[in-house]
């Protein structure tokens, strides 16, 4: 059996998340026109129109090569050619950071040498804890 690729196992996860999504909003019920207590009627097509939204949300995706703490008189100290280490090492995977969350990690690879692109490739997709579903 094969492992699905990074890119399938987050494909997945928007589909679930849409499928949560849609499965929350249908919950209260109060739909415009619905009486109290009584579910709104499913509206078809409604499941795949909230995956298309979903698609369509632009995100901030950031890559955490590492932090450093410092005093802010060490701080002022920096200058051109300064180098500050930070607290990862070379091979380590980096954080893949989505809206603040951490949803992925992977390794460091060079996309375009003539334009000295970097990219990642992913190595872990990471999935909710049962503390973040209620988030």
């Amino acid at each position: 059996m094969t492992q699905p690729t990074p890119a399938q196992s987050a494909k997945s996860l928007l589909q679930e998340y849409a499928a949560e999504v849609a499965k929350t909003s249908a919950e209260p019920g109060l739909a415009a026109g619905a009486a109290p207590g009584r579910a709104a009627p499913p509206q078809p097509g409604a499941a795949g129109s909230n995956l298309d939204m979903i698609m369509r949300i632009p995100v901030t995706v950031k890559v955490v090569l590492g932090s450093a703490t410092m005093p802010v008189a060490n701080l002022t100290k920096l200058g051109r050619g300064a180098v500050i280490p930070l607290d990862r090492r070379v091979g380590e995977p980096v954080d893949v950071v989505v809206n603040g969350r951490v949803v992925a990690r992977g390794e460091v690879v060079v996309v375009d040498e003539a334009t000295s692109r970097f990219g990642i490739s992913l190595t872990e997709v990471v999935g909710t804890s049962g503390n973040d579903k209620g988030a």
